[in-house]
């Protein structure tokens, strides 16, 4: 931590209440230039395309201004004011640089990310004023820094909500960093904050979207499924996640929870016979959580046994979240957010068991000498060699079992545990997409009753649907109740079923349309490739 620059706060010299205690304004510039900032924000043509998140802007910058108007006439009656000190603290503009590299790389290949930069930038400057009048609400010097960027960072790569309802992610961000501010605990001789405030507002406002049903309000979604638009995307967070490793020693953290999210799934594939995760051994998005959410310093432990053992809680409860979650009916994405602040409370606990072991000596077993004493480079190389053999095996990047929509028919078929409703969960999203085919698929099953329920009245809708897709097959169901007419895929259809996790094929052959299709299982298309 380095201290840049001294309080600018000036206490006053005649007694408090006094209505001539001379007070300095400095600060209160300060604080009233980076709420103008969000107030212009609120006039770019961004912000300006949509009336109710332009309004969001606005009235945030309002609520800011009115907030400070309150603090200085509550300093100028009490005589006393608060300013801030400039602290650049590494783990905070290591973490910015890290997060904003992400959204570099999946912005490029998915563009709404690039879009979102100026809302990204809101978010940033009401976060640094709102932080900064909380403190001198709380009667004290605001440590000035670049401690709101990552927060900001942090929870955008997981949630944010749509225009119309974008004053709620103003809301969300306040959340946490009330949070930060009351939610606090004696740890080590010090009161720190309990929560990693990012995680913190995410589980709050997961669980009452989940409770409301609300989730559509968000891009929660869009934003789990398209991080594999970035083709590599395992290994490019594999390699900024060695960044964050190498200088702030999280490595047992990220590297237990990753390899306890492969052991369980791997044993739940080799046992049920199908992926326990849909495509992918790990999330896209879970495999982000692991490196840039649950490992934050502050809230996680510090001992090497500590942070084992935290690492392999959160793979544990992503795991089990993921199956309750579908049990309940509600997006499974949620599961890497939910158990983040269940972590965080339980850190003292874990604290309080390996108290009494000798960690350090239990996970170097190596030499003091070997790597100039510092563990962590140990375990950063079992770490490497460990992705290392996942991608080998192709457990990371590439094609994955789950990526064949023909696999998850025949398990079906087979009657192997559960993939009859991930071959619905998958046509249905198919379906959302707008290809024909997996629209007269999901029809012909609800009209036969034989994998869900009976109903006619849906199996028509969704052959209406396919019908309007100009699916044939489709049209000549939606003529007779006791027709049950299917066909191949069209390329149109091909170039949505076989995007391995939403990567665009619409500029592909069809040559090399139907090469992938034959690698994926499709037997019509081996002749056409």
């Amino acid at each position: 931590m380095a201290t840049l620059a001294q309080s600018h706060t000036k206490q006053a010299t005649e007694p408090s209440g006094s209505p001539e205690a001379d007070i300095s304004l400095s600060p209160y510039k300060f604080s009233a230039a980076l709420t103008a900032g969000l107030f212009l924000l609120a006039f770019t043509p961004r912000v300006q395309s949509n009336e109710t998140l332009a309004y969001s802007v606005i009235g945030a910058a309002l609520v800011l201004g009115v907030w400070q108007i309150f603090q200085i006439l509550t300093a100028r009656r009490t005589g006393q004011t608060f300013g801030f000190n400039v602290v650049l603290r590494q783990q905070h503009y290591i973490q910015m640089m890290v997060q904003f590299s992400v959204y570099l790389y999946w912005g490029y290949y998915w563009r709404p990310v690039y879009e979102h930069l100026w809302l990204l930038a809101a978010q940033v400057l009401f976060a640094f004023s709102f932080d900064m009048l909380l403190s001198w609400s709380r009667k004290r010097n605001y440590t000035l820094g670049f401690g709101p960027i990552p927060i900001i960072f942090s929870t955008n790569l997981f949630m944010w909500f749509r225009d119309d309802w974008f004053y709620l992610q103003f809301l969300m961000i306040a959340v946490g960093f009330m949070g930060k501010e009351y939610v606090r605990w004696h740890r080590e001789g010090r009161n720190v904050h309990i929560f990693n405030p990012s995680a913190f507002a995410l589980g709050i406002f997961s669980l009452l979207l989940i409770a409301t049903n609300t989730t559509s309000i968000t891009w929660g979604q869009e934003i789990a499924s398209t991080l594999t638009l970035a083709p590599n995307i395992y290994t490019f967070l594999f390699l900024i996640g060695l960044v964050v490793m190498y200088f702030f020693s999280i490595t047992l953290v990220a590297g237990m929870a990753a390899i306890t999210l492969f052991s369980f799934s791997t044993l739940y594939s080799f046992g049920a016979g199908v992926p326990y995760f849909i495509d992918s051994d790990i999330p896209a998005a879970v495999f982000l959580g692991l490196h840039l959410l649950v490992t934050d310093p502050s809230t996680s432990p510090r001992t090497p046994l500590g942070k084992l053992m935290f690492g392999m809680l959160y793979g544990i409860g992503v795991f089990a979240l993921y199956t309750l979650l579908d049990l309940v009916g509600a997006p499974t994405f949620y599961d890497k957010l939910l158990c983040v602040p269940l972590l965080n409370l339980s850190v003292i606990v874990i604290d309080r068991m390996v108290r009494s072991i000798d960690s350090e000596a239990a996970l170097n077993l190596w030499k003091s000498s070997w790597f100039g004493g510092r563990g962590n480079l140990a375990h950063m190389s079992v770490w490497i060699l460990v992705f290392g053999l996942m991608s080998v095996i192709g457990k990371t990047d590439g094609k994955h079992t789950g990526d064949s929509l023909p696999f998850w028919q025949q398990a079906c078929a087979d009657g192997v545990a559960n993939s009859c409703q991930r071959l619905v969960q998958l046509q249905s999203t198919y379906c959302a997409d707008n290809a024909g085919w997996a629209c007269n698929e999901l029809g012909i099953l609800y009209r036969s009753g034989a994998v869900v329920a009976k109903d006619e009245m849906l199996a028509s809708a969704y052959f209406s649907q396919s019908c309007e897709l100009k699916f044939q097959a489709g049209c000549l169901n939606l003529l007779a109740e006791d027709r049950f007419a299917s066909a191949d895929p069209r390329p149109l259809d091909l170039r949505l079923l076989l995007r391995e996790g939403s990567r665009n094929l619409l500029q592909w052959s069809e040559a090399d349309l139907y090469a992938r299709a034959c690698e994926h299982d499709w037997s019509f298309a081996c002749s056409k490739s």
